[in-house]
């Protein structure tokens, strides 16, 4: 068989299986779109950094929720969030001296490439998140993560409830039932691979 007609046959197989896995890209993007989180990194990996590091976690999320109190949309979380990076950051700069450390701490608001990560029952898949991320000294340690819009990092919150409330329910699906999509998403990945290396 010639090559052009392998690549033609491929190509219409590919053209259909990625048709059907684009609904799930879609989402993932959308949920990129619609989260933000928050990441916390540790000076390093002893157990002293590991430990200075939920005890920054606990203070952020203890004095910094106010100022995430009725936030009713992503783009005020987003706004907010922005805003607040000075105060976030003497939050956790304070703690850290109370600890008895001379780490420096800085606050940052940026895109943030993230392995898939799981969070109570919600797992959130691997993809490019807005995030506040808290830099403890080197950071070069395991890091804590959360999500600060919807509110998941809150202990109160139910995760069911949450995720019924600010997501759609292909994006529910996503959060709480990652199984069903790890294997499309992987598929529409290589697949992808293939047709991109079939055409040059």
């Amino acid at each position: 068989m010639k090559k052009i007609e392998i690549a033609a046959i491929l190509g219409f197989a590919a053209a259909i299986m990625i048709s059907s896995f684009a609904a799930s890209a879609d989402t993932l993007k959308n949920l990129e779109n619609d989260v933000l989180r928050l990441h916390i990194l540790a000076n390093s990996d002893s157990y002293d950094d590991q430990l200075l590091k939920y005890a920054v976690r606990d203070a952020v999320l203890e004095q910094g929720s106010c100022y995430f109190e009725n936030i009713s949309s992503l783009e005020d979380a987003k706004a907010t969030a922005e805003g607040c990076l000075p105060a976030l950051e003497e939050i956790a700069r304070k703690t850290v001296a109370e600890k008895g450390y001379d780490y420096t701490v800085t606050a940052e608001y940026e895109k943030i490439i993230f392995d898939e990560r799981v969070y109570e029952n919600v797992t959130m898949p691997a993809g490019v998140y807005d995030a506040v991320r808290i830099n403890i000294g080197s950071a070069e340690g395991q890091n804590w993560w959360c999500v600060m819009y919807p509110p998941l990092c809150v202990p109160a919150a139910s995760a069911n409830e949450t995720t019924e409330e600010y997501f759609t329910k292909n994006e529910e699906e996503m959060l709480l039932q990652p199984q069903k999509f790890r294997y499309k998403l992987k598929c529409l990945e290589w697949l992808s691979e293939l047709w991109k290396n079939v055409c040059e």
